[in-house]
């Protein structure tokens, strides 16, 4: 399970600071960090598993698999292992009502 503060930033730690919003929540992360790693390294699961109560945090972490696809609250989703955080994304983890 991932909980905040058991993930620890080994390296890097000199780069700008960026916030984002989270399921409602402002976390921060690092300028360069891919979406991914800024949910995991802020505490948060990237979702649910679809198999038990485990929380998920990616598979392939390499844009092959098509697991980590996260939510903008507006515009189209995205894979969080790939695409990198910027100062004012807005994310979730579950998909919107209107979702086809």
């Amino acid at each position: 399970m991932i909980t905040p503060g058991r993930i620890v930033r080994l390296a890097e730690r000199d780069r700008a600071e960026v916030h984002f919003l989270l399921a409602g929540e402002m976390r921060g992360a690092l300028a360069g960090d891919t979406v991914l790693t800024a949910m995991l390294a802020s505490g948060h699961a990237l979702r649910n598993s679809e198999f038990g109560s485990e929380s998920r945090a990616g598979f392939c972490l390499m844009g092959a698999c098509q697991d980590c696809w996260v939510w903008q609250e507006e515009g189209p989703c995205l894979r969080a292992c790939t695409t990198l955080i910027a100062e004012g994304m807005r994310l979730r983890t579950t998909p919107p009502e209107n979702w086809p």
